[in-house]
């Protein structure tokens, strides 16, 4: 399955490596493009003139680690396409253009399930997909977990529970799964 990742999932630090540790455990194809990765370094500021410099190191390393997971499409292609939030037609024509299957986003209003189905798509939420994954291939998604897990704990000195910090990442369902 190839799945467009919109910049609200990649942006939350735990959201975005569970996602991507699942993906490189070969459990989905990763896609974004360029204007998605921008409105992630750009949502960085809100912490602070930090956070874009962290979040642009972040972006780099992660397009390193997957050079072909950015898409592109023809300049005024977006035109074709319609969603109630005009900020958002970027997001579906990345993922219609490229081919993807989905969109994984956590903005449900927006990406309204009619619309994405007239273009082949359908809309996921990062929680509920990792919990099909996890149905698919347990072991798989549970060692991600606990990859993600000691990283947390590692890089902020709390003894966080899985539980604790998949709810604190918005993804409680995941976080009581693999408890």
């Amino acid at each position: 399955m190839k799945v467009l990742i919109d910049a609200c999932v990649l942006y939350p630090t735990v959201m975005r490596e569970m996602v991507v540790g699942c993906a490189a455990q070969g459990l989905f194809t990763p896609c974004w493009s360029a204007r998605i990765l921008e409105e992630w370094a750009r949502a960085a500021r809100k912490i602070g003139p930090e956070g874009e410099v962290l979040a642009r190191g972040e972006i780099a390393a992660l397009s390193a680690r997957w050079p072909r997971a950015q898409v592109s499409y023809p300049a005024g292609t977006e035109r074709r396409y319609w969603l109630p939030d005009p900020d958002d037609i970027h997001v579906l024509t990345a993922a219609a253009e490229s081919g993807c299957d989905a969109i994984m986003t956590a903005n449900a209003k927006d990406f309204p399930g009619n619309l994405l189905a007239e273009e082949g798509l359908m809309r996921v939420d990062p929680d509920g997909f990792l919990l099909r994954l996890h149905d698919e291939a347990p072991d798989t998604v549970a060692a991600v977990g606990q990859a993600v897990l000691a990283e947390a704990r590692r890089l902020s000195g709390e003894d966080w529970t899985m539980r604790g910090l998949m709810k604190k990442a918005r993804l409680p369902r995941i976080g009581k799964r693999l408890m």
